[in-house]
């Protein structure tokens, strides 16, 4: 069986949805005749842990772990927070932050180039190069961000010329999030540079969406897919669960203050007042970090009431949730490549055979998707109108219990048929 060295700051226990792409992929080349060796951090700093996806680790499988220091107890203390107290996202805050969070974000975008995981670089290509003296590897794979993992790979390439496959979950300098660093001109020249070194040496590279991939081809990147997230179907599997007795409309995952979407909450705002009865039915879930703004806004608008606010829960409690609610919101980045953007828990929300509502451009990825699948629609940013009339739509069949789980057939985006596509690729590039 062939071995691809699979590179990967997140693994079990690290929780959250960053550490599905590589942990499935692992979880099934194995079908296809690649035999998975992961690299990852010793020590790291995750947010959010999560024990239940240690179930998806191939049993027998060889993990590597190099030492990593990360600077987050020197920015916490800029902000005043413990040592103790994990950093969720740092563009996400509890509260308005002041000069010295300001600052601490200047100096990470700034100073820790490519990402503050960048001291794993250097002791990763060390362990790596005495490990595959005696243990060679057929191929790479780097999956970032962090996009320290594609630098891990460009070293081991310029000693031992392996195949190397970068996948990115998002891009690198054309990231909806890059210029929130307040990245410099010096910082940003060698970001770029940093970046073209990997695209021009990585002899495939890999994209979640397709607006994405034209963006990474118009930089230079060369012989590039789209890979998209996709879920698990032993996920899925039992889960019975009866939905919530009243309205709920229920997003999962970060909400930074780039999500915030005034007008939804405005519209849901304007029915409520105007009628009594969806007032007491809305319920409004957010389960996830959620920046300070978006529950101060929902406060303004006399919503408060209306919120159930949660922060991270474990995977299968969340699958669940899923499940129970009536409608499932998946708020994109209000950025200018937002059209790319396609958060993993799509597919999961797919899967769940709930209805979907996407707020964003009605052009973009998400929003094909969602439609293509008969699994919901999408309302632009600005279009208040269009969200008011969604609303009371959903709200209507929901009074009439006809708010029906999706049929349509989803194999394509399985987990086990991606990652027959991975190793597809993987072929191509040792068969040459």
């Amino acid at each position: 069986m062939k071995r691809v060295l699979i590179i990967s700051y997140y693994w079990p226990p690290s929780g959250g949805i960053g550490v599905h792409r590589c942990l499935k992929y692992a979880k099934y080349l194995r079908n296809f005749g690649w035999e998975p060796v992961i690299l990852t951090a010793k020590n790291p700093d995750y947010p959010v842990l999560d024990e239940g996806n240690f179930k998806d680790v191939p049993n027998g499988v060889e993990v590597l772990k190099s030492n990593i220091w990360e600077p987050y107890n020197i920015f916490k203390t800029l902000i005043g927070k413990k040592k103790e107290e994990k950093i969720h996202n740092v563009l996400i805050t509890e509260k308005e932050p002041g000069l010295l969070y300001k600052f601490g974000i200047w100096i990470r975008g700034n100073f820790f180039i490519p990402d503050a995981r960048r001291f794993w670089i250097k002791p990763s290509i060390k362990l790596l190069s005495e490990y595959l003296k005696e243990h060679p590897v057929d191929a790479m794979f780097t999956n970032g961000p962090p996009q320290s993992t594609h630098l891990i790979a460009y070293g081991i390439k310029k000693k031992f010329n392996i195949p190397w496959i970068a996948d990115f979950q998002d891009p690198w300098t054309q990231v909806d999030y890059y210029q929130k660093f307040k990245i410099g001109f010096i910082a940003d020249k060698i970001h770029k540079r940093l970046e073209q070194n990997v695209l021009k040496t990585a002899d495939k590279t890999i994209i979640c969406s397709n607006t994405w991939k034209k963006d990474l081809e118009s930089i230079g990147a060369k012989n590039v897919s789209v890979l998209v997230w996709g879920y698990d179907e032993e996920d899925f599997k039992n889960i019975k669960t009866e939905r919530t007795q009243k309205f709920r409309l229920s997003h999962f995952g970060s909400l930074g203050p780039d999500r915030n979407p005034p007008n939804l909450w405005k519209a849901l705002s304007d029915i409520a007042n105007e009628n009594k009865s969806f007032a007491e039915n809305l319920e409004i879930e957010l389960v996830g970090f959620i920046d300070h703004s978006i529950i101060e806004n929902l406060k303004k608008l006399g919503l408060e009431k209306n919120i159930i606010a949660m922060n991270h829960i474990p995977r299968n409690e969340t699958l669940i949730k899923m499940h129970q609610t009536q409608v499932l919101l998946l708020i994109l980045n209000d950025a200018p490549n937002v059209k790319g953007r396609l958060p993993g828990k799509l597919f999961e929300y797919l899967a769940s055979r709930r209805p979907v509502w996407v707020i964003g451009p009605t052009d973009s990825d998400a929003a094909e998707i969602v439609y293509n699948a008969n699994a919901g629609t999408a309302s632009d940013f600005e279009d208040i109108d269009s969200m008011k009339k969604t609303i009371l739509n959903f709200y209507n069949k929901y009074l009439n219990n006809k708010l029906d789980d999706n049929k349509t057939n989803l194999d394509k985006y399985t987990n086990k048929n991606l990652t027959k596509q991975l190793a597809g690729y993987l072929d191509e590039l040792v068969n040459k």
